[in-house]
């Protein structure tokens, strides 16, 4: 028998002895020579010197394994359902290509984080004020896509329906009054819609609104949200519904200042009228 010289390494489980002893005799791992990897295996086990068990235990299982693909290498070779020889060492081939591929994936890993502690980045030197400039909101690139009759064929889609609802024969009893309503605190109440959303649909936003005038306020309330970038429309495809994505940081609370947009307290509202 060939002389095996090489150190008792610690190896990490059977498998890692095979695979070191298929790449110390450089041979094909598709065709182990089973005679002479066995041989070689056992003479490492015998020279274990480890008391644990449970190690000692994982490579006797391997041994016992390649002896009864050895003894069945010298059997005539089975055959499966579809005719084809079977090749005892095959499942081990299998396990071996498997833990060969972590174990490769393993030393990659450990190289890149060796590779990690020789970086070392500099803190950021840019001055608060500059890092906290935002560019002004390009309207155009915003509303890419965006046409009048896109908006107006979804207003009159909503207004529509807002009429269908009204019972034409209760419509006509007493007076309603209609309640002054704030631009000012429609854009801070889509402002918080969009927070807790994040995403939703424009037409259900607007379909949300009780009557006419709401519904204009709350179109108002998204071009002013819109214009000053908290807030904008996408349309994945043709003729889908058009969808409200908030451009704040989550979790960001408070009312907006709207002291550029209010000069002074915006409302619409109306007369007393007959319903």
């Amino acid at each position: 028998m060939m002389g095996i010289s090489y150190k008792l390494d610690n190896f990490e489980g059977p498998l890692d002895l095979l695979l070191h002893l298929i790449e110390k005799n450089k041979v094909n791992i598709y065709d182990i020579p089973i005679v002479t990897i066995t041989q070689q295996y056992l003479d490492y086990v015998s020279h274990m010197e480890t008391e644990d068990l449970n190690i000692v235990s994982e490579f006797l299982v391997m041994a016992a394994t390649l002896i009864d693909i050895k003894a069945r290498m010298l059997l005539p070779k089975e055959v499966n359902e579809e005719g084809e020889e079977e090749d005892p060492r095959a499942e081990l081939v299998a396990r071996l290509l498997e833990y060969k591929y972590y174990k490769y994936m393993s030393l990659e890993l450990k190289d890149r984080e060796v590779g990690a502690e020789r970086l070392f980045f500099k803190d950021s030197t840019v001055p608060p004020e500059v890092a906290k400039y935002e560019p002004p909101v390009d309207l155009d690139k915003l509303l890419d896509g965006l046409t009048l009759a896109k908006l107006q064929e979804i207003f009159r889609a909503v207004t529509k329906r807002k009429s269908d609802r009204v019972d034409p024969i209760r419509s006509r009893f007493g007076n309603i009054r209609k309640e002054s309503v704030s631009l000012e605190d429609k854009i801070q109440s889509v402002m918080q819609y969009a927070r807790e959303h994040r995403r939703f649909s424009f037409r259900r936003m607007l379909e949300r609104q009780a009557d006419k005038i709401e519904v204009v306020v709350t179109f108002l309330a998204l071009l002013e949200l819109m214009k000053i970038g908290k807030i904008r429309l996408t349309q994945e495809h043709l003729f889908d519904d058009m969808l409200i994505e908030t451009l704040e940081a989550e979790g960001e609370e408070g009312e907006l200042d709207l002291t550029d947009i209010m000069e002074d307290g915006a409302g619409f509202g109306g007369e007393d009228t007959d319903g």
